[in-house]
């Protein structure tokens, strides 16, 4: 009787045991998950067709948080930056202009600093002229890929968006998996 009793009370510890071990790996995996969420990648969903062709209204794609720890976002990159006047709006565009460079658009062609811009990843030039605007230190100057559909830093309520306001660069569409693919600076 006795070696039956110590048998049940050593199982029932090794049963108690274990689910503590899954309940502590668990723990640790949501932490991990949420570390490297707010410090290092996101996933975004595109709304809307501002950047088509690039990206299609619904793609999911992920976000490297970590790359701006350590520079600015560089002329090319498509970024995610949180729109201002509505804190919980997230913009993606593509950034066309950094810190210092003058901008303009004249007959619907992209110029910096007075150099046409060559940019294959448009559809359709957009229509109209803007600027010149000088972009002020630690701001960006971003453009949707559509720039007929595209509310960017050529809209007042947007402007040049500051460094600070920058959540991430854009790397993968995972979503749609048939459209899944790798984002770069030439997209």
């Amino acid at each position: 009787m006795d070696h039956d009793f110590f048998e049940e009370q050593s199982r029932q510890q090794k049963v108690k045991k274990e689910v503590g071990e899954w309940v502590r790996s668990i723990v640790l995996a949501v932490i991990i998950a949420i570390v490297i969420r707010m410090f290092f990648f996101e996933t975004f969903l595109v709304d809307g067709t501002s950047m088509y062709p690039t990206l299609q209204h619904n793609e999911r794609l992920v976000v490297n948080k970590a790359v701006y720890y350590f520079r600015d976002p560089q002329e090319g990159e498509i970024i995610v930056f949180n729109f201002q006047p509505r804190p919980r709006r997230d913009f993606i565009k593509r950034v066309v202009a950094t810190e210092g460079d003058t901008i303009e658009i004249r007959d619907g062609i992209l110029y910096i600093n007075n150099e046409q811009q060559d940019e294959p990843y448009l559809v359709n030039a957009s229509g109209g002229d803007f600027g010149p605007v000088d972009i002020p230190e630690d701001h960006i100057f971003v453009l949707g890929d559509n720039r007929n559909n595209s509310m960017d830093s050529r809209d007042r309520e947007v402007g040049a968006v500051s460094i600070e306001q920058v959540r991430g660069k854009a790397l993968v569409v995972f979503w749609p998996l048939f459209a899944a693919r790798i984002l770069g600076a030439e997209t």
